[in-house]
């Protein structure tokens, strides 16, 4: 009871850290001068009229892309894991993972108010239902290691390294499948979502 205690800590820490870093995000935004939020708008529209267009790159290039990309962060939290001082780095990821998704839903929010809402919910929000969770669980995973490594070795303790190296480790390579489920929403699944969304989107529609 103990372990699953002090498990469900730790998903509640970081999930609260990457909801604070969503906050913060999105209150970047609004601490942009207004020249850069009129080139961030210049950049959202001509992204919207790509999307109009029809025009994106592969399917395989872009599953590919994206899988690579979530398989970097996999890796570097469970390096800082494995490291135990790659505590701070561990928790600065989350709050990056959370800034960089609320400061893309407030920018599309401030850019197209309650179309840049539903336009979140198609480009941003379903590959992160699955991202997310999955990061969540890795980071709890990695923090959970890090501090048995300073329990049982660092402070004199005994036990055995290698069954909690090999569960975080396989932990890891759970949430690799499902990034690589993320990656394939992103690649197949969202560009249709994107492309029926983006025609309500266009410049005269932008509140900057």
């Amino acid at each position: 009871m103990t372990i699953i205690k002090n498990q469900l800590s730790l998903y509640v820490f970081v999930s609260v850290l990457f909801v604070v870093g969503v906050i913060f995000g999105a209150l970047m935004v609004n601490a942009l001068t207004l020249e850069q939020q009129q080139d961030l708008a210049q950049d959202v529209n001509q992204y919207v009229k790509l999307m109009n267009g029809g025009i994106s790159s592969g399917v395989a290039d872009s599953f590919w892309e994206r899988f690579f990309f979530h398989g970097k962060w996999l890796l570097l939290l469970w390096l800082l894991g494995i490291t135990v001082v790659g505590i701070p780095g561990v928790l600065a990821l989350n709050f990056l993972k959370g800034a960089l998704v609320g400061f893309s839903v407030g920018t599309l929010i401030n850019q197209y108010a309650w179309k840049g809402v539903l336009f979140s919910l198609v480009s941003v929000a379903p590959q992160n239902i699955i991202a997310v969770p999955a990061m969540v669980i890795i980071s709890a995973a990695a923090l959970s290691f890090s501090l048995y490594v300073i329990k049982n070795r660092l402070l004199g303790q005994k036990g055995e390294l290698a069954p909690q190296l090999a569960n975080f480790t396989s932990t890891a390579v759970l949430m690799l499948f499902l990034f690589a489920g993320a990656a394939l929403f992103e690649a197949y699944v969202s560009p249709a979502l994107i492309s029926w969304v983006s025609p309500l989107l266009s410049p005269d529609n932008a509140t900057i």
